[in-house]
């Protein structure tokens, strides 16, 4: 592997952009607070159940730098492994990612409801300011033989800036504008995937 590998679009995470995890310690906290102010605006609740986390260069480096911090990984090839397997949660150019959490506060109701909810992960969209609902592209390793995964990685090949988010599945139907900030915050990371 080679950073042509590890970084394929502009705003994939670059090899010499990641410090070894002692370097990185020195300003970890600076760091934990910028990155919870880029998260404030690419955090988008729809409904009661359903948390959209947008990610971005900066957040995926993050993720990136800590688990090298948690498993002290220092081995070029581990490093390397992981700009792959984080760079890949942040699409490719003219894409927009997040991971969808599925929030269900009752234990009980949590496998009725994955197991109801199956197919819902088609019907997740992104309004775009033209009025194009562009539906989410996502990883179909998340989704099992009887019930979903609360844990959804989705991709939206979009091209003009986003409004809103909505889903079209039954129970979960609903559509929620983006305020100004969010979609300041994503039309941002849309352009960042392009230039």
């Amino acid at each position: 592997m080679n950073e042509t590998t590890t970084a394929s679009s502009p705003h994939h995470v670059k090899r010499s952009e990641i410090f070894d995890y002692q370097t990185y310690e020195e300003s970890r906290a600076d760091t934990k607070n910028k990155i919870f102010e880029i998260k404030k605006h690419r955090r988008i609740h729809l409904g009661e159940n359903l948390t959209f986390l947008f990610e971005n260069h900066e957040t995926i480096k993050y993720q990136i730098q800590e688990i090298m911090r948690v498993e002290k990984i220092v081995k070029e090839s581990a490093i390397l492994e992981e700009l792959d397997t984080y760079n890949s949660f942040l699409g490719n150019s003219g894409e927009l990612a997040c991971v969808l959490l599925i929030e269900i506060e009752e234990e009980s109701d949590r496998k009725p409801l994955l197991e109801n909810w199956m197919g819902m992960e088609k019907c997740i969209y992104i309004l775009d300011e033209v009025g194009n609902k562009i539906f989410a592209e996502h990883d179909i390793s998340q989704v099992g033989d009887r019930r979903l995964s609360a844990v959804q990685y989705l991709k939206f090949p979009i091209e003009a800036d986003p409004t809103a988010i909505g889903c079209t599945f039954s129970d979960l139907a609903g559509e929620v504008e983006l305020t100004k900030e969010q979609k300041n915050a994503l039309s941002e990371d849309l352009a960042s995937t392009i230039n």
